[in-house]
């Protein structure tokens, strides 16, 4: 299974697109908040991917123009894995990952995956993977903007962060 992460897109509408063009066949495409505008506009035009898309609010989001716009959401994946997702404002992730971690625990989950920092993290700490795709609008890390890449293997979980 391939899961397709992105966050804080802010209208790099080119920079979203091209993820979701080059990954199309990708089993679950998480973002997490603040680019509600973009992917309203991708799934008017890329309705296939409706299924297939989880989209989380983000605090610069209004939540009307997605239908199925969450605050958290989990999923249990292949081989035993268990996905916690947020856009991590209510988490104060801008502090640490603490709060995320415990609510990804308490729901059961070994992933979690967070935004809001338009940092990217990649890590695997006491059991938990944790990661941030940064920004493909503005990252605020040095780096070019990126989303992340995660495969459930039956050998384990991959996570890579890629560039644009």
């Amino acid at each position: 299974m391939q899961i397709i992460v992105m966050s804080d897109t802010h209208g790099a509408a080119p920079a979203a697109e091209r993820v979701l063009r080059m990954h199309e066949d990708a089993d679950l495409i998480v973002h997490l908040g603040d680019g509600e505008r973009e992917m309203s506009r991708f799934l008017d035009t890329m309705p296939w991917l409706e299924d297939k898309l989880q989209y989380l609010k983000g605090n610069c989001d209004t939540g009307q123009l997605i239908y199925r716009t969450h605050r958290t959401f989990t999923q249990s994946l292949p081989y035993g894995h268990r996905l916690f997702a947020a856009h991590g404002d209510a988490f104060q992730v801008k502090f640490g990952t603490a709060r995320i971690v415990y609510e990804a625990r308490k729901a059961g989950a070994d992933i979690v995956l967070y935004g809001h920092t338009h940092v990217r993290e990649s890590r695997f700490e006491d059991g938990m993977y944790i990661v941030n795709p940064g920004s493909l609008g503005w990252p605020r890390d040095g780096q070019a903007p990126g989303y992340a890449l995660i495969d459930i293997l039956p050998t384990g979980v991959l996570v890579s962060l890629a560039k644009l």
